[in-house]
């Protein structure tokens, strides 16, 4: 069975898998970054998983894969397969796509942004199924957005396109660690809630989902802290959506979790606020945290299929 290796990288967990030609998950695989252990071993972990990966394939199938495809937080360089720069795994400039390609023998290797790679999936076989144009918007420890357009995720002419967490919505706002005030991700990310809700509840240990099942209740400073992130993701919304027009936004990451908790109010905070805008369909991410790896692995067939192209 024809089949890629498909990596995602995160700063506390790397998630792989073998994916087919149809898109289909074959095999999936966890373990730790341990990025405590330094950049240099965390590379060293991605380079022996994916080895793994292909020995599996090849055990399995009886057929080794044919690409590879690894998404990496931070800065990345898809056109020279540089991981530019990541401040939660301390690496600067690592060629990723060559030492990936040197240890699994000459395979082809497609190296891509997590959200954007993420988003990338949602937008082909999730939530963005059918939208000629859609905004993937991850809500976690930070904001960040995937902007796709026919099928692709644009980049933008840096490799930025998309920080929609970097949005200023509250000028004075937040200290936020880009060196702005008020960006979205410092009041709307789910480490924004977890923090405000700590504060306004006395507990230390409270987070975002502890928020939204006090929201659920009824408790008013639940409700209040909940307000301000929805009306100030809403307004990095508008934002965002008057600039793009998508036919759809899908949100993810771990506020959406809250289900319609956030979705209702979100909605209604987003309807209030356009006016000669066209109202996108606002839905929730669809593929979990399986969504880098899926990505992953059809960045890997983009890349067989523009090699074939060309040939």
């Amino acid at each position: 069975m024809r089949h890629v290796i498909a990596l995602d990288v995160g700063g506390t967990g790397m998630k792989a898998a073998l994916v087919g030609a149809d898109g289909a998950l074959l095999y999936e695989a966890r373990r730790a970054t341990g990025r405590e252990r330094g950049p240099d071993a965390v590379v060293e972990s991605i380079l022996g998983f994916a080895a793994e990966l292909y020995a599996h394939g090849r055990e399995r199938y009886g057929a080794a894969a044919v690409a590879a495809g690894v998404a990496v937080p931070g800065i990345v360089d898809p056109d020279r397969g540089l991981a530019v720069y990541a401040a939660n795994l301390g690496w600067r400039d690592v060629p990723l796509r060559a030492l990936l390609a040197e240890r699994l023998g000459g395979l082809p290797v497609a190296l891509g942004h997590d959200v954007r790679t993420g988003g990338l999936a949602e937008g082909r076989v999730g939530a963005g199924r059918g939208a000629d144009r859609f905004l993937f918007v991850p809500l976690g420890t930070g904001i960040a957005g995937a902007i796709g357009i026919g099928g692709v995720i644009e980049a933008g002419a840096h490799g930025y396109a998309g920080e929609i967490g970097h949005i200023v919505v509250r000028p004075g706002g937040p200290a936020c660690g880009c060196g702005q005030r008020g960006c979205l991700e410092t009041l709307a990310s789910a480490s924004a809630v977890s923090r405000n809700w700590a504060a306004a509840s006395g507990d230390p240990e409270a987070d975002a989902a502890d928020c939204a099942k006090a929201v659920a209740s009824g408790d008013e400073r639940a409700v209040r802290v909940w307000r301000d992130a929805v009306d100030a993701l809403a307004d990095g919304l508008v934002t965002a959506l008057t600039l793009l027009d998508p036919r759809t936004l899908i949100i993810g990451g771990g506020l959406a979790e809250a289900g319609e908790t956030l979705f209702t109010p979100l909605r209604a905070a987003v309807e209030e606020r356009v006016t000669f805008q066209k109202l996108p369909a606002i839905v929730p991410a669809a593929l979990g945290d399986t969504a880098g790896c899926l990505g992953a692995g059809l960045l890997a067939w983009d890349l067989l299929a523009s090699s074939e192209v060309s040939a």
